[in-house]
């Protein structure tokens, strides 16, 4: 193929600007070493990326999830969620001694008309030419 066009791709991206993306990210990845699946024949790198869409020898989908990895910064990793039954079988088996008992635990408590008086007693800031 001497030449490639616009039109010899597009059947197979249909939008041009996805078309464009996918082709400079396929010329960046054949600059960076990837192997070509087409015969480069003296074309520059561009050139060959869009002859491979143009012969499907690259799907675009293949190329579109390439594109989106490498513009990825943090990649999600799926891990197994926890065999929730296993935990709440530990939990009940576990002696009544290991928990502390409500009692036990102490929280700073105010009552409503400390809190209202400590409201009070706040000086309020000076005011400033700043703001």
């Amino acid at each position: 193929m001497a030449r490639v066009t616009v039109e010899d791709c597009i059947d197979k991206v249909e939008n041009r600007f996805e078309l464009v993306l996918l082709a400079s990210h396929r010329a960046r990845q054949i600059s960076q070493g990837e192997h070509i699946t087409v015969d480069r024949d003296n074309d520059k790198n561009p050139v060959v990326a869009l002859r491979e869409i143009a012969d499907e020898t690259l799907s675009p989908g293949d190329l579109k999830e390439a594109l989106i990895h490498s513009l990825q910064k943090h990649v999600e990793v799926d891990e197994p969620e926890a065999d929730l039954p296993a935990i709440t079988a530990q939990a009940e088996d576990a002696p009544e001694a290991d928990l502390l008992p409500e009692d036990n635990i102490a929280f700073d408590r105010m009552s409503e008309e400390d809190l209202l008086a400590g409201i009070e007693g706040l000086v309020p800031p000076e005011k400033n030419d700043d703001f």
